[in-house]
């Protein structure tokens, strides 16, 4: 196993950052990883040399509405692939004190409109890391059980997004013919609906 020696800011954001980390591998050789966190480097300081426990960084929302039996998706325009895309809702996690519950709930109202009448925990994974190559940002992924009507009122000025309910003929055609690229969580999503409609959130 490599073990981290020393972490170096690179550049420092209000929303991310990128460290230069010194390890040694397997051969006990010193190299360097760019990684890029949300965390300060006091924090990461603390998860990578003391051991202190990682909390996650945002929730990725895996949502059913029970009254049209339709999966949750959203449409957002993200500026790195200049681009709409396919995605499941999701947002960042506050503060410390803010628990990935209220989070689901408060990211699910803002970008879609819709509420939270259960969330299913047997199903949710409380955290998993999303691209660990390159990042340690970390989320909870959240099955929940949604009603209410898709509504644009709550998005914050930054926001470019779309709310829409996939049936599951539709999520196989999405999976099919779609023009509009598809990020990782909602293809495989899609691909769950499509085989199994609601029973995926049973």
């Amino acid at each position: 196993m490599g073990k981290i020696k020393e972490i170096k800011t690179l550049v420092e954001t209000k929303f991310i950052s990128l460290y230069d980390i010194k390890y040694l591998n397997k051969n006990n050789q010193e190299k360097s990883w760019t990684v890029a966190s949300r965390k300060s480097k006091d924090i990461l300081e603390g998860i990578y040399l003391e051991n202190k426990k990682d909390k996650v960084d945002a929730v990725i929302i895996c949502a059913y509405h029970k009254q049209q039996n339709k999966l949750v998706i959203i449409k957002e325009f993200r500026v790195p692939i200049n681009k709409y895309i396919y995605e499941l809702p999701a947002g960042l996690v506050d503060s410390d004190d803010d628990n990935f519950e209220e989070t689901v709930i408060r990211e699910l109202k803002e970008e879609t409109g819709l509420n939270v009448i259960e969330i299913k925990k047997d199903l949710s994974s409380t955290q998993v890391y999303l691209s660990p190559g390159m990042t340690d940002e970390s989320a909870a992924f959240v099955y929940c059980i949604c009603d209410g009507e898709v509504s644009k009122d709550y998005l914050e000025d930054d926001e470019d997004i779309e709310a829409i309910l996939i049936s599951q003929d539709e999520a196989k055609d999405i999976l099919k013919n779609s023009s509009t690229p598809l990020d990782i969580r909602v293809y495989l999503a899609l691909q769950s609906f499509a085989l199994m409609g609601e029973k995926m959130f049973l």
